[in-house]
């Protein structure tokens, strides 16, 4: 259902930077020849062509001033697979690295198995999936604190892992921190982990805020649990809510660009109270033949087996 026809239509609506002048003022999109090819992947569906034509046409006339970044981590930022072979998650990071003995991994391993086929199962609810996203987190994280993890060791097995984020990384995050652009990283995942993954990469700038799960650590930097409330894939909202104070800060950015892989990210913006434009851009990675008509009706850019952050680059160049 991929529509070639709204990008076509796109060709002459207002998407450049450098003809928008005096038209942003007027509240119009500028006209313009060029179109944006990365929406004419094959990789691109789109099922209400005319309504994310209208969110880009907001989100470009308030430009800067206006947008903000809210997103998933893990298969989202990251990448899924690589030359057929998938790629770690934040956890996968921890359940694959040598800190941990062979016994703790199969285990860890066997929690996946069971507990990731009911995470993207097409055919369960989120609210029949909610208690046994908690039920694997919890058995998981008790795992890993019952192996006495050392906090310095944590960079080594980043560095050591096959975790990949997707092709065009460097562009959205220099990009955004150049223009100064909020960027809301919202994961399910391990945050220690998630922070050394784009601080080794270089992009972890000032103008980003990561929420996840935290570990917590003892005075000898042995880990001890983690911090606060536990955010697994279905209870985003939860945590947005919680996030208030974050978003009222941000209340003149009320344009949002919202990214993820799931449909349990759908709610991670939430928190904020005064959204004005909103465009839901989803990577549908598994399970995609069962599952991708339910994606186009809660996502307005739905992108199939993506491993690339070009759509997301393409509307930055021409909102910023």
């Amino acid at each position: 259902m991929r529509s070639l026809s709204f990008w076509m239509l796109l060709g002459t609506f207002a998407v450049s930077l450098g003809h928008r002048h005096q038209d942003q003022k007027t509240g119009k999109c500028q006209e313009q020849d060029k179109q944006m090819p990365e929406m004419k992947k094959k990789t691109v569906h789109i099922k209400e062509p005319e309504k994310v034509e209208k969110i880009i046409c907001g989100l470009m006339r308030g430009g800067a001033s206006k947008l903000q970044i809210i997103t998933d981590f893990d298969m989202t930022l990251t990448k899924f697979s690589y030359n057929g072979r998938r790629c770690p998650t934040c956890h996968n990071i921890i359940d694959n690295c040598k800190l941990i003995t062979e016994e703790c991994r199969e285990k860890l391993h066997k929690l996946k198995e069971k507990y990731y086929a009911i995470e993207i199962d097409p055919h369960l609810t989120i609210a029949e999936k909610y208690p046994y996203m908690v039920e694997w987190y919890n058995k998981s994280h008790t795992l890993l604190v019952s192996q006495r993890l050392q906090k310095d060791k944590l960079a080594e097995a980043v560095r050591e892992s096959d975790v990949m984020l997707k092709d065009g990384y460097e562009v959205f995050f220099e990009k955004l921190h150049e223009s100064n652009i909020p960027v809301f990283i919202f994961s399910a995942g391990i945050g220690d982990i998630l922070e050394e993954v784009i601080q080794q990469a270089g992009v972890y700038h000032s103008n980003v805020k990561v929420v996840s799960n935290f570990m917590d650590f003892d005075e000898n930097g042995i880990m001890i649990g983690f911090k606060g409330d536990l955010i697994h894939v279905y209870n985003k909202n939860d945590s947005a809510l919680k996030n208030t104070c974050y978003f009222n800060q941000l209340k003149n950015n009320s344009n949002i660009i919202l990214l993820g892989d799931s449909l349990g990210d759908l709610s991670m913006a939430d928190g904020v109270s005064n959204v004005e434009h909103i465009l839901k851009i989803g990577f549908l990675n598994d399970k995609v033949e069962e599952s991708l008509e339910k994606y186009m009706k809660s996502y307005d850019i739905v992108l199939v087996r993506d491993e690339t952050l070009d759509v997301a680059n393409a509307l930055l160049k021409k909102i910023l």
